[in-house]
């Protein structure tokens, strides 16, 4: 594996790769190649500090099942149980001549299950081109001052489709974050660092970066025929590391290392518990690493970059899960849980095989598929 890594780094594929392999429990390999920036004597190192984009979706996940064991709320709730602005969402039903666009009611209200899973009917709001995305844009999703009135904003534009009826990628991660904070009384970041990252030791997640850290951030790439490596620093893709945004998005605004979402990972393993912490019961593991989608949806042609639903490999909450890797054309154990990170991180967690895998890059746009690269080669060596 480090060999196939280090020839990636050697092509001008990657600037960077870190990660580890953990079985039974223990880290068993880890792999750090190349360098955190192309500043020369600037090395990947054990410590450094990524983007990992979506991979804070599987982090909210948990909070979502925390706040689930406490009562507050139920798979099939309408959303508009916990946030009375979606009572009233209608569903895109066509473009008139001149753009304005032509909404019905919903078959049934979307509920939390269709939130979790990208089948509630929400757009991302990033292509003007698209009218569900134009009409977030129109309506200033993003540029809202915090997270209940971004959800405010995003209930105001029609659904995409009918709740449950096709798989569409979507902020429905950033609602489940406006809904911890209703639930809860507490900002996200707060949440998740009081009942999340403190006592999992997760001693370098968040939603910022200290000060003292931002050395060891790496840079954000991506790279071009014409002009090679460009730094990424800019919004949307990069914000200021030194601040909590007033967005700060449970679908993909954390930083985090190796070791600490490796920490995250093995509890998912490990059925809620991390050594002598436990956050969450089995049973609830196990409900947030199930498959959701119909055999129908699997079979519809959707996905989002290098996570492409198909049969066998299906969605959970918050993440996709191989619940017939064979069916699927993958060697991951039944069940294994997984995600990845706009910038090229990835995760899996394999309960059939006992393992976790975290890898970390830095690169924006037409990266190599190291999730699936890797996990053929661990499939090779596992004994």
């Amino acid at each position: 594996m480090d060999s196939v890594l280090a020839d990636f780094v050697a092509k001008g594929e990657l600037v960077g790769v870190g990660g580890l392999v953990a079985r039974r429990g223990k880290v068993v390999h880890r792999f750090h190649l190349g360098g955190k920036s192309l500043a020369p004597a600037d090395p990947l190192e054990q410590d450094t500090i990524f983007r990992i984009f979506s991979m804070t979706k599987p982090v909210t996940a948990v909070a979502m099942m925390m706040l689930h064991e406490e009562g507050l709320w139920s798979l099939d709730d309408p959303i508009a149980r916990h946030l009375p602005e979606f009572a009233d969402v209608r569903v895109l039903a066509g473009v008139n001549g001149d753009g304005s666009l032509r909404t019905e009611a919903p078959d049934h209200p979307p509920t939390m299950r269709e939130l979790m899973s990208h089948t509630a009917g929400l757009a991302y709001g990033f292509d003007p081109a698209d009218p569900v995305d134009l009409a977030y844009i129109t309506a200033g999703v993003w540029g809202a001052d915090d997270l209940r009135e971004m959800a405010r904003r995003v209930s105001s534009a029609p659904l995409a489709y009918q709740p449950g009826t096709r798989w569409r990628y979507s902020m429905g991660m950033e609602i489940e974050g406006a809904l911890i904070e209703v639930l809860t009384g507490q900002s996200l970041p707060d949440f998740m660092r009081e009942r999340i990252f403190r006592p999992l030791g997760m001693v370098d997640t968040d939603f910022c970066v200290a000060a003292d850290k931002v050395h060891r951030l790496a840079t954000v790439y991506r790279k071009t025929d014409e002009a090679g490596w460009i730094v990424m620093d800019q919004p949307p893709y990069v914000q200021d590391p030194l601040i909590i945004p007033k967005l700060p998005m449970g679908g993909g605004g954390l930083y985090s290392t190796i070791d600490d979402y490796a920490r995250f990972a093995q509890l998912i393993l490990d059925g809620g518990r991390l050594g002598d912490v436990r956050l969450l019961s089995e049973d609830s593991i196990r409900l947030m690493t199930t498959n959701v989608l119909s055999d129908e949806l699997q079979a519809g042609g959707y996905g989002i970059g290098l996570q492409q639903i198909r049969p066998g490999f299906g969605h959970a909450l918050n993440g996709a899960v191989f619940h017939d890797p064979a069916a699927a054309g993958s060697r991951v154990g039944m069940g294994t849980y997984q995600w990845d990170g706009a910038a090229g991180t990835w995760f899996w967690v394999d309960p059939a095989n006992d393992l976790i895998c975290v890898g970390m890059i830095q690169r924006l746009l037409g990266k190599p598929h190291l999730q699936a690269i890797t996990q053929d080669l661990i499939a090779d060596a596992l004994i």
